[in-house]
């Protein structure tokens, strides 16, 4: 259970990603962030009232608080970074926050066996090369991969802290709710401090409008990276956070296809072979 559960997160998040990163082309990355998290909050918050899941109210939610602080720092610092460079370049360097969860897992005492650390070695690696990797360029391409890193260590941090959230089904709903009320209060703060100093919270070309045609995309990205954050947390506790962090962390490999696929980005020799590594250190993942 913890391979699907981690695998479906990994589908998810690349797809959001993907999403993601087209929209912040048109739309600034904070009015991407809030408005798609907003969207998140509708729903689950019918959730939470249709499954009781109030009741579970406690003191682990204060981990989806604090999930939900560092949360839209990650995004929109990755929403920026996919605007300014190429997805195959800044999705699987920001799956370098697989560190920080995996950390956690071994220092509360997993120790994977000799197969499963040789599947984490080669995914990592496979998922560093799906990315070409290009780390050389102009300055808006290290911009990139510094706004990359960043939102990487707060995707890592996310990952650890909504794993700890919740306990139960309907206590992760509440969890995730709390997480995206949370996104909504810190970056509609965030937008509204970037509107007073002049920054732009619609499209220069067709304001408005591009807001309301975006609107289905925007849910879609919204409501992936929730379902995301949940399959990930199930995941984590059904299993060791080790395998869970690694598996779900192959969405740059999703980026990069669905790259491919819509935005015709082609795909370089080093790239398939890092896709095909990253399948290859799954299998021995899940054999391990």
């Amino acid at each position: 259970m913890t391979a699907l559960f981690a695998l479906a997160t990994s589908l998810l998040w690349g797809l959001a990603d993907c999403g993601g990163g087209l929209l912040t082309r048109r739309t600034p990355a904070l009015t991407v962030v809030v408005a798609s998290q907003s969207t998140a909050v509708l729903v689950l918050g019918s959730i939470v009232v249709a499954t009781g899941g109030f009741s579970e109210a406690g003191p682990l939610l204060w981990y989806a608080v604090a999930a939900g602080v560092v949360g839209p720092v990650a995004m929109l610092s990755f929403y920026k970074a996919l605007a300014l460079g190429p997805m195959g370049v800044v999705s699987p360097l920001g799956s370098l926050g697989v560190a920080v969860p995996v950390g956690v897992g071994l220092i509360i005492g997993e120790r994977p066996g000799l197969l499963q650390f040789a599947g984490i070695a080669v995914a990592v690696a496979g998922i560093v090369l799906a990315g070409g990797p290009e780390l050389r360029g102009a300055p808006v391409q290290r911009q990139a991969i510094l706004l990359t890193l960043v939102a990487a260590f707060g995707f890592g941090a996310v990952m650890a802290l909504i794993s700890e959230a919740s306990t139960t089904l309907t206590g992760l709903f509440l969890a995730l709710f709390v997480q995206r009320v949370t996104n909504v209060t810190v970056g509609g703060a965030a937008l509204y401090v970037s509107v007073k100093r002049g920054g732009r919270a619609l499209p220069e070309d067709g304001g408005m409008r591009v807001i309301w045609s975006s609107l289905p995309a925007l849910a879609f990205v919204g409501l992936a990276d929730v379902a995301a954050n949940g399959t990930y947390s199930m995941a984590a506790q059904h299993g060791p956070v080790t395998e869970a962090a690694v598996l779900a962390n192959l969405y740059p490999v999703v980026t990069v296809i669905a790259a491919l696929v819509l935005l015709k980005e082609r795909l370089r020799v080093v790239q398939a072979a890092g896709a095909g590594l990253a399948l290859v250190g799954t299998v021995l993942l899940a054999s391990g």
